[in-house]
């Protein structure tokens, strides 16, 4: 009997864990990582506002992921023919009940730290409208994911938004770097949705959620992928070019990474395309990574 009730739990912790979905939070840490090293480059890189900053992006992604998996179930976007990674509610790991509560409370908890950065910089940093926009990506009376928004949704809180504001509270001001450079890694993002949505073109058009694929077809989501990373690269551009050569080497190895990855755009389908949305998060990882890097070694004075 105790045997059981410990693979009982152990069975629960890991249907938690997997609604956390861990492989999309390297895309919710990566605009915090620019924004320090940012930071760093400027000289005034402060590890308790840095720690926080990753904090809030860390939580805010779980809530968002469970607020999706659950009003993906409710709206019954989440059916039997689903492509994508399985969803706990949907499977019936966690009742609905109890997903609505862990999304409450990983979001209280979002909030809880990015208050805490009020002490670090000043009110304005309330961040309840943006906890809000998360939650309201997949609910609400006008729910961004359903209604063609989400790709604004995705490039502004996993770009423009916590690169801007970690920078801004380490800081206390804005840049017109770290602007440009919270675009090009929010447009990256947005590719991780846009695989998302072409993979379920289908299912997604019968359960009525107008994504930006569903509204204007796989043709388009092919362009907009290859058009996202051209920009990215572009605004990057004078960087890389005054760069030390390891520098471009990285981004040389980053280059064909993404070529590669578009190429599996192109390829694969169905179940298949869950590999391409994997390698795309892993792309946005590197290149934010890449520049960290770079601004790190230029702020070291190395």
């Amino acid at each position: 009997m105790l045997k059981t009730d410990m693979e009982d739990q152990k069975s629960l912790v890991g249907a938690w864990a997997e609604a956390a979905r861990p492989r999309t939070l390297p895309a919710s840490v990566s605009p915090v990582l620019l924004g320090c090293a940012l930071a760093y480059y400027d000289g005034a890189f402060d590890i308790v506002p840095a720690v926080l900053c990753f904090l809030v992006a860390l939580f805010a992604q779980i809530a968002s992921n469970f607020a999706n998996d659950y009003f993906d179930f409710k709206k019954g976007a989440d059916r039997e023919d689903r492509l994508g990674p399985e969803r706990a509610v949907a499977q019936g790991w966690i009742t609905p009940k109890a997903m609505l509560t862990g999304t409450f409370v990983t979001l209280g908890l979002a909030c809880l730290f990015g208050l805490l950065l009020i002490c670090f910089a000043d009110w304005r940093l309330i961040w309840v409208g943006i906890a809000i926009c998360v939650l309201a990506y997949s609910a609400g009376p006008f729910p961004l994911a359903y209604n063609g928004l989400g790709d604004v949704c995705v490039l502004l809180f996993y770009g423009v938004i916590p690169v801007c504001f970690t920078y801004y509270v380490q800081t206390l001001s804005f840049s017109l770097l770290s602007f440009l450079l919270s675009v090009a890694l929010g447009l990256l993002s947005v590719n991780i949705l846009v695989v998302n949505n072409y993979r379920d073109y289908e299912q997604d058009k019968a359960a009525r959620k107008r994504t930006t694929i569903v509204l204007f077809g796989r043709r388009f989501g092919r362009v907009f992928y290859i058009l996202n990373e051209c920009i990215a690269f572009i605004l990057v551009l004078p960087l890389i070019l005054d760069a030390p050569w390891w520098i471009l080497f990285l981004f040389g190895i980053l280059f064909a990474l993404c070529f590669y990855t578009t190429r599996e755009l192109f390829v694969l389908e169905g179940r298949a395309l869950n590999r391409t949305l994997g390698h795309t998060a892993r792309n946005v990882f590197l290149f934010a990574a890449t520049l960290s890097l770079l601004f790190v070694y230029i702020g070291s004075g190395l």
